[in-house]
């Protein structure tokens, strides 16, 4: 009788899959972090945007508060770690580090850029993802050609800004068009041109229009191919930061407050972060630390609360920040000052940037009020299905019901 009872329990035990039939069963929706650089929520009303403008009436959109600094690196970070650059470690797209005397972290610095030395502060979600067996894929953002804690994303590419829109587009669609079993579940793509039409021309000018269009057209093209495929998605559009309008007659030069061997200017722009070169620090307080027009600045210590900023040890002593519009310089300026800049107090409206969450995951036709952008992470993770992280600075309620209960 048990060998009889033995026999029907094995006979009506479900058959196991089989490979074929596991790539045939409904497709989990990939989750897709798209990244506009300095791409305002206000672009959206120019009427240039029929894509974009969609994606948000049918999704969760809204206003975007970037931490500070405003700037490219620390925002794409904050996005992606929740948390903010004074935990992240990417203080500046210029920066120290004590631990590393006479060396600057900068964009243009390759051989720092790519050191993980820099970025192990905080973990990515793609980092977080792969550890827990999701694969991930990254058509460009900061830091994820680096390898954190000696992971990287199953796939990824070394930033090129001659890799055209189309191009970027086309490698993402390629990723989709895989098997369920090598398809990344999350994905980030990113576009720069809107920033350098801003930076060259002004946040509303016809240039950055035509980018602003360009860019709602990839996206759209990106949306159609994989909707062809039948792979459902989870779509995330934001911006790092906002853009303002700048000219040459709204300047402030540090080498009129200060000689140029008393300090180190890590950053100039619409905010400085200075450091006294050793031995100076009485002097370039005392030349600082004083009432200006048009500039604010102060110890690092003594930022005000609501910035989150200065008590990681790669913040400059002093932060001097800018009028809305005006310019700090150290020195001649490596490029005009004209068209646009970014990098001002995060409370400027002009600094606001773009958030659309449109998919399965995500509420329809949900306006969202403005947010800090480190709650970023954790819609993504409620997405991608990690666990929230306890320890980060944004949180998922953060978002206001952006995410489908």
């Amino acid at each position: 009788m048990h060998r009889i009872l033995l026999l029907l329990a094995v006979l009506l035990l479900p058959a196991p899959l089989m490979a074929d039939e596991i790539e045939n069963d409904p497709p989990r929706p990939v989750t897709i972090l798209i990244g506009i650089d300095s791409f305002r929520p206000d672009y959206l009303d120019r009427g240039i945007t029929p894509r974009l403008s969609a994606l948000a009436a049918d999704g969760a959109s809204g206003a975007m508060r970037p931490s500070f600094p405003t700037k490219t690196f620390p925002n794409h970070y904050a996005i992606v770690t929740g948390k903010r650059p004074d935990r992240n470690g990417i203080v500046g797209n210029s920066m120290i580090d004590p631990r590393r005397p006479g060396q600057i972290f900068s964009l243009g610095n390759a051989r720092q850029a790519l050191d993980p030395f820099w970025w192990g502060e905080a973990e990515p979600v793609w980092v977080t993802a792969e550890r827990a067996g999701i694969r991930t894929a990254t058509m460009f953002w900061p830091g994820s050609e680096v390898p954190i804690n000696d992971i990287r994303p199953s796939d990824w590419l070394r930033f090129d800004q001659n890799v055209s829109n189309v191009q970027r587009v086309n490698t993402m669609l390629d990723w989709m068009r895989r098997p369920a079993s090598l398809r990344p579940a999350f994905a980030t793509l990113y576009f720069d041109t809107v920033d350098t039409q801003g930076h060259r021309f002004g946040p509303d000018s016809a240039e950055v229009n035509a980018a602003i269009a360009e860019v709602d057209a990839r996206i759209g093209g990106l949306v159609d191919g994989i909707a062809a495929m039948g792979v459902p998605v989870n779509l995330v559009i934001v911006a790092d930061h906002g853009m303002r309008q700048v000219d040459a007659a709204r300047v402030i030069q540090l080498d009129e407050l200060i000689d140029r061997e008393s300090y180190i200017a890590v950053e100039a722009g619409p905010y400085a972060a200075v450091e006294p070169v050793t031995g100076t620090d009485a002097r370039v307080a005392e030349a600082l630390l004083v009432p200006h027009e048009h500039m604010t600045c102060t110890r690092k210590e003594d930022l005000p609360e609501r910035l989150h900023y200065g008590s990681n040890p790669r913040v400059a002593a002093i932060i001097c920040i800018a009028e809305n519009g005006w310019t700090i310089l150290s020195g001649e300026p490596s490029y005009p000052v004209s068209g646009g800049a970014h990098g001002y107090d995060n409370a400027d409206p002009e600094m606001l940037a773009l958030f659309i969450a449109n998919g399965p995951a995500f509420s329809k036709g949900r306006r969202v009020a403005v947010f800090d952008n480190v709650a970023v992470a954790a819609l993504l993770r409620a997405a991608i299905g990690l666990p929230q992280d306890a320890d980060a600075d944004g949180k998922l309620a953060d978002l206001d019901g952006a995410l489908r209960r």
